[in-house]
């Protein structure tokens, strides 16, 4: 990482909040335990304090802690790269007793399960492209399937959907990685050196914005048969595709009502998942910290930034960012 990097990805984040009558005072804010959510939560920290003068504290956390305190404290203010369908029933009660506000989406189009090969494979074998040409030509794969490892909820549906496209029965070994850690080794190797790979993994994550893979067409999306994919006890599970996750920002309802300015901006505040890609890939090469990567986007990325705010708090955010 370069020093000078890390020296003004410091400053700026440290730089005091903008004096004005109007600030918007304190706000609490959920810092997910993993890359992407670390960016977004020092982004939207910065453009609060720096935009609109409010004085942030982060609450490190998870998804479902996080609900949780909603629930029980009616805290924090602002809950940000919630993946909704990892929240479970607390969540929707939430919503339905009128206690929590979904805005906009925090990641456009969401969320990306999906199978995937290396784009040199699909340049050479296009047929590889369709789950059907790669059951077809299981040795053009490597006659493998990489899975995620036990526990996983990745698991879970992959053990479903997998019988249900006959995977195993093309003569596809399903390959159950130990951890994730290896699932990525996995990848990283295959490309590097050009050969074949298969299997499932995610975005937005490094390894996608690193290595250039292409989504396998697994056909229409059946919601009854994506939701039985997600009991581990299921039988007869039909096919389907993977629908994107919706990822999205809460706030509770009283900060709904007193900062409809605030609400504004986060409502439009919406990553796409190419650009995450990327970022994450940079920090990952770079050792850089969700800090380090939020200042990384601003000064990368204004013309995305700047459509989610007010023209007031761009100007104040586009003359220190230019200093």
């Amino acid at each position: 990482m370069n020093k000078f990097l890390t020296g003004a990805a410091l400053s700026l984040l440290a730089a005091p909040a903008f004096a004005q009558d109007d600030a918007c005072g304190a706000v609490s804010i959920t810092e997910m335990n993993w890359a992407s959510a670390s960016v977004v939560t020092n982004v939207a920290s910065f453009i609060l304090q720096q935009g609109y003068g409010c004085e942030v504290s982060i609450v490190p956390s998870d998804t479902v802690p996080a609900i949780t305190s909603v629930a029980e404290n009616g805290e924090p203010d602002i809950v940000t790269e919630l993946w909704t369908n990892a929240t479970g029933q607390v969540y929707e009660r939430l919503k339905e007793e009128g206690r929590i506000v979904e805005l906009g989406p925090v990641l456009d189009p969401g969320g990306i399960d999906a199978w995937w090969i290396p784009d040199y494979l699909a340049e050479e074998h296009p047929e590889l492209t369709t789950i059907d040409g790669i059951l077809a030509n299981p040795e053009l794969v490597g006659g493998r399937f990489h899975n995620c490892p036990e526990g996983w909820g990745c698991r879970v549906f992959n053990d479903n959907l997998l019988p249900a496209f006959g995977v195993a029965d093309a003569g596809i070994e399903i390959f159950n990685h130990g951890s994730g850690e290896t699932l990525a080794t996995s990848i990283a190797s295959a490309y590097e050196n050009r050969e074949p790979w298969f299997g499932y993994y995610w975005a937005p994550t490094a390894v996608i914005g690193r290595y250039n893979m292409v989504q396998v067409d697994m056909g229409e999306y059946d919601q009854a048969a994506h939701e039985a994919a997600q009991d581990q006890d299921a039988t007869d599970v039909e096919r389907t595709s993977f629908p994107p996750a919706p990822v999205a920002t809460a706030v509770t309802t009283d900060f709904e009502t007193d900062h409809p300015e605030l609400v504004e901006f986060l409502s439009k505040m919406t990553f796409p998942v190419d650009t995450m890609n990327g970022l994450l890939s940079w920090m990952d090469e770079n050792g850089a910290s969700g800090e380090e990567g939020a200042v990384h986007f601003l000064t990368s990325n204004p013309e995305i930034w700047s459509a989610w705010l007010n023209e007031a708090a761009t100007e104040r955010l586009s003359a220190l960012l230019q200093q």
